[in-house]
């Protein structure tokens, strides 16, 4: 079930009953509440029922045990294609969706159908089609073909061509409601209690894939040398220096990662609990760590010097301690 995008499905699911469903579709919103979880939903719906057996089923929902539903869970329907970035030589996810990725979707859909009229294409996401895919793909999308309904993930629809935007119909996903992420949690996670939710849901701002990740990744550890920092700041700079060690391991990419992604919901929601004027002093961090975290990935910055460079801003936001 996809839990929170009720106005998502309605529209999708309105648009196939009643035969006027547009051909391509752009899901956009923030990373990890459930738009590729819902393309995966909606290309099954579509591709089960167009072959049948029919089944009755609310919501998005195909039964686990039709046998399209089957197919498309063990990555071998014929009629639907996924499309993300690869993994390199090196086994590395590679920078973008080539265009040869893109040319090979052309000769898929220049086939005819094999299990009924339809087919599917997920692009997951279309923010990491190179230029020359992206003018490959928007091709396809001014001249489909029958019966192709192309979904588009997008985390950010504003760097996507504006030919491509133009001729999507938009569906919006909004980060989750703390009941909706308890709900959804509570069945990925069978295995955490109530306390453990409850510290993952704040710092995941509303984003299931994030709250995963540091589930994942143990970032507890993280989270608390952060925030003793934070509240209690780092005169000798070893916290920071630790924290930078912790980070810097060639093993720790994950975890250096998830700690970028983590770092300014953190301090957003420590500065809704200060006093001014140390919570100007928490709002100014925010931006400054939001900002380094953005471009340290883009520009390949040393981890242990970045996450160095963000304890220094944390240790900003304490009162100064009187020698």
């Amino acid at each position: 079930m996809i839990a929170g995008h009720d106005k998502a499905v309605e529209q999708f699911r309105n648009a196939w009953n009643s035969r006027s469903l547009h051909h391509a579709w752009l899901l956009t919103g923030p990373r990890g509440v459930g738009k590729a979880h819902f393309a995966r939903a909606a290309a099954a719906r579509l591709l089960a029922q167009a072959a049948g057996p029919q089944f009755e089923a609310s919501y998005l929902d195909t039964p686990d045990d039709h046998p399209i539903a089957k197919l498309i869970a063990a990555g071998s329907h014929p009629d639907m294609r996924w499309l993300e970035r690869l993994e390199n030589d090196k086994g590395n996810l590679a920078r973008n969706i080539t265009v040869a990725q893109v040319r090979e979707l052309g000769e898929f859909l220049s086939l005819t159908p094999a299990l009924s009229p339809w087919r599917g294409v997920v692009i997951d996401s279309a923010d990491d089609l190179e230029k020359s895919a992206a003018n490959a793909l928007l091709k396809m999308l001014e001249e489909p073909p029958a019966n192709t309904v192309f979904l588009l993930v997008s985390h950010a629809p504003g760097r996507l061509l504006p030919t491509i935007r133009s001729r999507c119909r938009r569906l919006e996903f909004h980060s989750l409601s703390d009941d909706a992420m308890a709900s959804v949690l509570g069945t990925l996670l069978p295995g955490s209690n109530g306390a453990e939710l409850q510290r993952l849901i704040p710092l995941a701002s509303g984003s299931v894939g994030r709250a995963l990740a540091f589930a994942s990744l143990e970032l507890a550890t993280l989270e608390r040398d952060a925030l003793a920092i934070l509240r209690e700041g780092d005169p000798d700079n070893s916290r920071r220096s630790d924290l930078a060690g912790q980070l810097a391991r060639k093993a720790a990419g994950e975890r250096y990662s998830a700690f970028l992604d983590l770092l300014p919901s953190l301090v957003a929601r420590e500065a809704r609990l200060l006093p001014l004027p140390q919570r100007e002093r928490a709002l100014d961090a925010y931006e400054k760590v939001r900002e380094l975290v953005a471009i340290a990935p883009r520009l390949s910055l040393d981890p242990a010097a970045t996450v160095f460079q963000l304890g220094g801003i944390l240790a900003s936001v304490p009162e100064p301690r009187l020698s």
